[in-house]
């Protein structure tokens, strides 16, 4: 489990699947170039990506997971309670407070075991781990999860005041700073800590960043170039583009489990879309954190049927409930044979690099654009919160990419509603325009095909640009270790 590089990275997700999952691809990236790395996590977070585990140990790769009790109890959240996504609304504070008591024991941990650690990469969700590094003496790098092009425009929402000069949070506005005119509004553009209205937690992130050594983006130079720069400029930082990480699982087997077991069988799932015709499928998931109301999964059910179109839909576990028990029977039994409905986790990255899918109707999470990208899907856009209107804009007005279903408003995870917001002819409108659009939908496809070629190149080539920058990034990490 020792790396050859003579390098010791230690990695520190959030503890939430959009921030885990590209965490371990980042890691697969470091652990191939013979650095050992070691993942920060709990044994509730462990648990659940014992699968991802098993299958790095088998590989050889010089990773090891470092599991920290996660203080639940002091800090009022139910044991167990180590996921964002099982978190209840109320205790979202508490559980980044928990994360916060995280510090002393990784210090504790990194000071007690070899090697000594010569960077901490670090998720900008956690601002605490500054002060590990500062008490350890190491380099430290800040990692975003989401898109360069929603990097940017926070940065300079924020940096130019904007949101304290807007009355209303449906009021629309142009993005300062930017490329390409791109308006938003406060709704759909909160960030994160600022919009739960947690100052303390906002502010010390931006003093993560600020103080950082660098910055590492899950992104590739060719994809969105003049937003990585114009962020590299408005920093003034160092900042490395080295994904799309999704593309560090080259095997059958690594897609399957990417991220947790699935439910179902990828073999048997790979049969079905066997079954059927080149870019024919669409493919519908909303992510780990959604939680779509029975009415609205109606909606999208009959809009799939109307579609004509053959359709894999996941829904999660929490959502299949008696009240949908009756009609998505009923659904299953009429689209027998051109519908496949999964319950719970779906190998996404399986499931999207297969030929037969056609089209990919997703919540613009950047891990789901990103793997629209990857396999040169085009994309049908449903945004509920987050950063997820800001990544529509990019799919959509700058890469040219994917339909938006037309949702304005943001919907969240915590504050769902009852009442469906996209209707049956809305989706089925949207498939079609996707999966038949004469030709404007051919040039859309094009345009897919053609970066997920770029994506592969930027990963996978000698030269490629994500290549060189993880070995820029790299040499850089070794030069502040040996000046430190």
């Amino acid at each position: 489990m020792n790396g050859d590089s003579g390098l010791h990275l230690v990695v520190v997700p959030l503890m939430a699947h959009g921030h885990l999952i590209p965490a371990i691809d980042m890691a697969r990236l470091f652990a191939e170039r013979g650095i050992l790395v070691s993942v920060v996590t709990t044994p509730v977070n462990a648990s659940r990506i014992r699968a991802v585990i098993r299958g790095i140990d088998e590989s050889g790769l010089p990773i090891r997971f470092v599991e920290l009790p996660f203080p639940c109890a002091q800090v009022g959240l139910p044991e167990g309670c180590e996921h964002v996504d099982v978190v209840p609304p109320h205790l979202f504070a508490n559980f980044f407070r928990a994360t916060a008591l995280l510090r002393l024991p990784l210090e504790s941990y990194l000071r007690d075991h070899h090697p000594r650690p010569s960077c901490i990469v670090a998720d900008v969700w956690l601002p605490w781990t500054m002060e590990v590094a500062r008490a350890l003496r190491v380099p430290r790098l800040v990692c975003h999860w989401i898109s360069s092009f929603a990097v940017l425009c926070y940065h300079n929402i924020r940096r130019q005041r904007v949101r304290e000069s807007i009355s209303d949070d449906s009021e629309p506005f142009v993005v300062p700073g930017l490329p390409d005119r791109i308006v938003t509004t406060r709704a759909q553009a909160p960030g994160f800590f600022d919009a739960f209205g947690w100052d303390d937690i906002y502010a010390q992130s931006v003093e993560a960043e600020e103080t950082a050594d660098g910055l590492v983006l899950n992104s590739f130079d060719d994809l969105e170039p003049s937003y990585i720069d114009k962020y590299r400029e408005a920093t003034g930082k160092k900042v490395w583009a080295i994904g799309p990480f999704c593309l560090g699982n080259r095997d059958r087997a690594s897609k399957a489990v990417r991220g947790s077991q699935a439910s179902v069988d990828g073999d048997g799932c790979m049969v079905w879309l066997d079954s059927m015709q080149p870019r024919s499928v669409v493919y519908v998931s909303f992510g780990s954190l959604t939680q779509t109301q029975p009415s609205q999964l109606a909606e999208i059910g009959e809009g799939l049927e109307e579609s004509g179109s053959p359709f894999i839909w996941v829904i999660k576990d929490r959502e299949r409930t008696p009240a949908t028990e009756t009609w998505l029977s009923g659904l299953e039994g009429r689209t027998k044979g051109r519908g496949l409905v999964i319950t719970g986790w779906a190998p996404q990255a399986l499931i999207l690099s297969h030929p037969a899918i056609g089209g990919f109707v997703t919540h613009c999470g950047w891990n789901s654009a990103l793997e629209g990208v990857s396999t040169g899907v085009p994309m049908i856009t449903w945004p509920h919160f987050a950063d997820q209107f800001l990544n529509e804009k990019l799919l959509v007005q700058v890469l040219k990419t994917a339909v938006p279903i037309g949702v304005e408003a943001p919907i969240t995870y915590v504050f769902d509603k009852a009442v469906a917001l996209v209707k049956r002819e809305d989706v089925s409108k949207a498939v079609r325009s996707v999966m038949d659009g004469g030709e404007e939908g051919e040039g859309r496809r094009q345009r897919a095909q053609e970066l997920g070629k770029k994506a592969r190149k930027a990963v996978d080539e000698e030269g490629g640009s994500s290549q060189e920058n993880l070995t820029r990034l790299l040499d850089y990490v070794s030069k502040l270790c040996q000046a430190k």
